[in-house]
């Protein structure tokens, strides 16, 4: 399944670390061989006040978009988070994921005024 930028596919070792450290969700279709159509990263860490949690990467192919592979990935996710004490679940989506946005806040995201920086390592 493509990514939804030009990264490479993880390989075997790097799937093994994104599970040693967090939680893989992937969802397969049973009407395609059980293809992988979607996945989803929730990250659970902990800081000074409390329990944090973070998706990362939701992706679902682009022919099994429409059917709620999107939101049953990210429902699931919450649960797992709420269920392990956390005291919110944050992501980002780019501006232009108009479809992705419309989800997060239909499953009650809330759009923060915030200032998003990264530090390019490489």
């Amino acid at each position: 399944m493509p990514l939804l930028n030009d990264s490479p596919a993880p390989t075997r070792d790097e799937l093994v670390e994104i599970i040693r450290t967090g939680h893989l969700y992937v969802a397969r279709d049973p009407a395609h061989g059980s293809a992988i159509v979607g996945v989803l990263t929730l990250t659970l860490y902990r800081i000074p006040t409390g329990l944090s949690a973070r998706i990362d990467d939701v992706i679902v192919a682009t022919e099994a978009r429409g059917r709620g592979i999107g939101e049953a990935l990210t429902r699931a996710a919450i649960e797992h988070a709420r269920t392990a004490g956390a005291r919110a679940v944050n992501l980002t989506s780019h501006p232009r994921r108009e479809a992705a946005n419309r989800l997060y806040q239909r499953l009650g995201f809330e759009r923060r005024e915030t200032n998003t920086y990264v530090y390019k390592l490489r």
